[in-house]
């Protein structure tokens, strides 16, 4: 990372070949292995036939997923994030109640390492109503939610036996964007850590703002960064977040405008200069709005997923200005894309279709980022999330 840092655009196109060979070699090797699988994990809304979290494997040389079964009962547990030891699962409760008192919850639940079934371990408040989307921190001590309707974030701690503890800081965002339907207040939609572990990065829908926080793991404490925020064209609702892998490049979905904000991030400051704004339509459609973005892990594709067009958008990304140019749309093979997922062999992408219930699997070209369907789909119910686990020797 450091060399990164120091040779700028320069050390950003090394990184990318080195990873793009590595990934190759992975992919190349994991063919070799038939038969073995991976762990999924799927997010859902419990409003319909939905009793909660849901489990099933994915075979990384046939690309099948095997039947989903119910692997914990939980009330709207959208959003998902796997600890790094792989012993516990976290789960949001997009919910506005939680015991009778205004808020949603952060579900902590042990995982079985055979089975892959879900115990429940505790739950904690997560400090305002509907929260839709959470991450654990590098070193596996803290929880960091955001809240929906609250408008807010917060960090809870993780105790040695997973269990959640009382929130350690909690943020309330303030102010409103230009549109009065969707902006009349803050939204924050997501949160994400940098890879050095130091700036947590909060995109808020609400404000048009991306909102950047120093980050204290040991002491589990937000501090707004100077500057404390990067904005977005307003009116464009930025939803999901993604880094390159680089470390020297970012990226958010405006989920209102249907486009995609590329920044230059300065990883020893904490800072994200805009670089470009592109639109994830091939051409207008009434309705649409984006959910989730994905960067390859070879750093040299993006993806975002629209809701309207039903389809996963295709990016090239230029390793040398961290730019995007349109590469293409893959149909979903079902409506509202939500939540999708590279698995980490970066082999398969899996994408949560959650009006039609269906996941479905496709195939990943290393050459040019393309998607192909496997023809491996599963019903699921209202599908929103999607988490691996890997099932090497020793889990």
């Amino acid at each position: 990372m450091k060399i990164i840092h120091t040779f700028g655009a320069l050390g950003a196109l090394y990184f990318a070949m080195s990873i793009a060979a590595a990934v190759t070699a992975s992919a190349a090797a994991r063919d070799a292995r038939s038969g073995e699988k991976l762990r999924v994990y799927l997010g859902t809304y419990t409003g319909g036939d939905s009793k909660g979290i849901y489990v099933c494997e994915l075979d990384l040389g046939s690309g099948q997923l095997s039947q989903p079964r119910l692997a914990a009962e939980a009330v709207n547990p959208s959003f998902l994030a796997i600890h790094p030891s792989r012993k516990f699962l976290y789960a949001v409760g997009e919910i506005s109640e939680l015991a009778g008192k205004p808020g949603g919850g952060v579900l902590a639940l042990a995982v079985d390492a055979q089975s892959g079934q879900l115990t429940a371990l505790n739950q904690q408040p997560s400090g305002g109503a509907g929260p839709c989307h959470l991450t654990v921190d590098a070193t596996g001590k803290n929880v960091l939610v955001a809240n929906y309707g609250g408008g807010s974030v917060a960090c809870l701690p993780i105790g040695k036996d997973g269990r959640l503890g009382e929130a350690t800081a909690f943020v309330q965002h303030k102010g409103s964007s230009v549109n009065q339907e969707r902006q009349e207040g803050p939204h924050a939609h997501s949160i994400n850590v940098d890879a050095d572990n130091r700036f947590a990065i909060a995109a808020d829908l609400g404000l048009d703002k991306l909102l950047v926080y120093r980050f204290d793991a040991a002491r589990g404490t937000l501090v707004p960064n100077e500057p404390p925020s990067a904005s977005v064209t307003p009116g464009g609702g930025p939803r999901h977040f993604a880094f390159h892998p680089s470390g020297t490049f970012a990226y958010t979905n405006n989920e209102i405008t249907s486009t995609v904000t590329a920044f230059s991030y300065d990883a020893a400051r904490g800072t994200l200069t805009e670089l470009q704004t592109i639109s994830t339509l091939p051409h207008p459609v009434e309705g649409n709005s984006t959910a989730e973005i994905r960067v390859h892990p070879t750093g040299r594709f993006l993806y975002v997923s629209n809701r309207g067009h039903n389809s996963i958008a295709i990016f090239a990304i230029d390793p040398s200005t961290g730019q995007l140019s349109a590469a293409g749309h893959e149909p979903t093979r079902g409506r509202v894309p939500r939540n999708f997922n590279l698995d980490p062999s970066a082999r398969y992408l899996l994408a949560a279709n959650q009006d039609t219930h269906n996941v479905v699997v496709f195939r990943v070209n290393h050459e040019n980022g393309k998607l192909t369907a496997t023809g491996s789909e599963i019903r699921v119910p209202s599908p929103v999330c999607v988490r691996f686990v890997n099932l090497d020797a020793g889990d």
